[in-house]
Parts: structure tokens; C-alpha cells; sequence
């Protein structure tokens, strides 16, 4: 896997409290990087990188859901902490329905602020590594051949070798050879490992 350092992105427009908040998480060891509107962060191009966004409600221009609702049509996009000092219920309803991790309110309690951006490193970086795992599985599970691909199929259907056999008209030894290489292209060591690929995959298994 890829490790990279988790960043934490500040979008507020009032100075002030934006060097404050990028002070409090520098000393809680956070690489921070800060920005005055949601346009510069979009500008920045930052969603390559594992992180969160912690964002203010009320900037001018796009606003924090504006710049949610922007972000949400991206797979890659970070976990989202809203900040307000004017805060409304339909305002956060809005915002965890959306998929916020937290909607706290100014000025915020250092504790609460950490323990957020502790919850949505955590959930982003899960996320990217599922999704890196699933891309390179994607890619050693498009190396199999038609043959081994028909062999796959049947054995994460629960098919035992002689029926595997009869049903594509091969020797059963010639089947054991086919599932080996689809281990190997696959580096599982086991059935329960294919099986395993084919549900990440959202590889179709039926039932025998």
C-alpha cells in the first residue's frame, strides 16, 4: 500500500481564526494546509493526497455546502468537518446527510476539534486504501485468461474440480492447473482467498 502523510485542509475566511486553528493542529503534529475561500482550495487541486477538510459554513462566493455538495461528485473527495458560528439544525441536517463527519460550532473546544480530525483521517485513509487494494486486484483479476476466468467462476460457486471439469468439457487435472494460476495471478492461497477476491471484486457468485 501507499502510505502517505495525512494532511489536514483549513477553509475559512476569517484570518484570525484560521491561523489559530492551523496553530492548535500544528501542535497536535498535523501537516495543515490553509485557504481563504473554497475557490483557492478547489484551485489547489489537493485530493490526490489521505486527509480531511475542515470547513467554515459561511464564506463568500461558494459557501462550506456549496463546496460539499461540489466535492461529493468526486470518489476521492476528503471527509468533511463543518465549523460555524451561526449554525442552524437544517443546516447540519443538510450537512450530515451529505456525509459530514462532524458539524461543530465556533469557537470550538480544542478536544472536539481533534477527535474529529482523528475520525475523518481514519475514515479517508480506510477508504483510499480499500480502494487502492481494489485497484490492484482489479488489475491481476484482468490478467486472467477466458479459460481461467470460466474456472473462477465456477470455483467461487462452490464447485468441486470434477464438476468444474465435466461442465467445460477438461481433464480435471487440467482444471487444477487453470484454478493454480488463477491463485497465483490472484496471490490468494486459498478457495476462501478467491472467494474473498470475488466479493471485493462485486464478482457475481452463484449458487450451486
Amino acid at each position: 500500500m501507499t502510505l502517505t502523510i495525512p494532511i489536514v485542509h483549513v477553509v475559512d475566511d476569517d484570518a484570525s481564526f484560521r491561523k489559530s486553528l492551523v496553530r492548535l493542529l500544528r501542535a497536535a503534529s498535523y501537516e495543515v494546509c490553509e485557504y481563504a475561500s473554497a475557490a483557492e482550495f478547489l484551485l489547489a487541486r489537493v485530493r490526490c493526497a489521505p486527509g480531511c477538510v475542515v470547513l467554515d459554513i459561511h464564506m463568500p462566493g461558494l459557501s462550506g455546502l456549496d463546496l460539499q455538495e461540489g466535492l461529493s461528485d468526486f470518489d476521492d473527495a476528503h471527509p468533511i468537518i463543518f465549523l460555524t458560528g451561526h449554525g442552524d439544525i437544517p443546516m447540519s441536517v443538510r450537512a450530515m446527510k451529505a456525509g459530514a463527519v462532524d458539524f461543530l460550532t465556533k469557537p470550538v473546544q480544542r478536544d472536539s476539534l481533534l477527535a474529529a480530525v482523528r475520525s475523518a483521517i481514519a475514515r479517508d485513509t480506510e477508504k483510499r486504501m480499500t480502494r487502492e487494494s481494489q485497484t490492484l486486484l482489479r488489475a491481476r483479476f484482468e490478467k486472467l485468461t477466458e479459460r481461467e476466468l470460466a474456472v473462477f467462476t465456477l470455483v467461487v460457486a462452490g464447485k468441486l474440480n470434477k464438476n468444474i471439469a465435466s461442465e467445460l468439457g477438461i481433464s480435471e487435472r487440467t482444471v487444477k492447473s487453470h484454478r493454480a494460476n488463477v491463485m497465483a495471478k490472484l496471490q490468494v492461497t486459498s478457495i476462501a482467498g478467491l472467494i474473498a477476491s470475488a466479493v471485493q471484486l462485486n464478482f457475481p457468485i452463484s449458487e450451486t
